[in-house]
């Protein structure tokens, strides 16, 4: 592998990082109801679960799964309606609409293994990350010349950009957390990722 075709992945790989989707409104939806905390633990699950499609696809087990439509299925249903049960609990909290008081504290309070599953969950179970994986790898390895350590390099990349680049929002949010917790303000950014956290879930499902 050469530095040239490496800084050309380098430059999908971020153009597909930066496109918004389930996994930037997992963090979001955690960093409003639990925090700057909340929401670096539900990246960290990101970051692990993505890490874990990227080694199974570099080591070929991405393509047994992809493969095997009864498995492939299976894992797209538990995804979609796992995005779906996240996107309803957003939008109740914006039904509710009640951000103050007690309810406040015991909501940033949860268990911090809540937010990482959260995280973890909502990545390791959409089979379009490995879709992903498995249709970009490909194009910039070269069965004959490259290892599998060439493989896990590009992989974790996409990891590592991903979780950079979540890091990167979840420090905005924090900046402008005063804005973000007035009541309209709150119950506009939960409808509005609920909404699509659902719409990524159905979309997943239809696809």
């Amino acid at each position: 592998m050469t530095w040239s075709s490496y800084s050309s992945y380098l430059i999908i790989v971020i153009l597909i990082v930066l496109a918004p989707g389930p996994d930037t409104m997992v963090m979001l939806k955690n960093s409003l109801s639990g925090g700057s905390r909340g929401g670096f633990l539900a990246t960290a699950g990101i970051l692990v679960a993505n890490a874990t499609q990227g080694t199974a696809a570099a080591l070929g087990l991405g393509v047994v799964i992809a493969r095997s439509q009864p498995v492939f299925v299976t894992l797209k249903w538990l995804g979609a309606a796992y995005l779906v049960f996240l996107g309803f609990q957003a939008l109740r909290g914006a039904w509710r609409g009640d951000y103050s008081g007690v309810d406040m504290v015991k909501s940033q309070r949860a268990s911090g293994f809540r937010r990482f599953r959260e995280g973890f969950l909502s990545n390791i179970t959409n089979p379009k990350v490995l879709v992903l994986y498995l249709s970009v790898l490909p194009q910039f390895l070269d069965p004959a010349t490259t290892s599998a350590w060439h493989a896990l390099l590009l992989a974790y990349t996409v990891a590592v950009l991903g979780f950079v680049w979540l890091m990167v929002l979840l420090f905005f949010v924090h900046r402008v957390r005063t804005w973000l917790e007035r009541r309209k303000v709150r119950r506009a950014l939960d409808g509005v990722t609920g909404t699509a956290l659902v719409g990524f879930g159905a979309t997943l499902a239809f696809e």
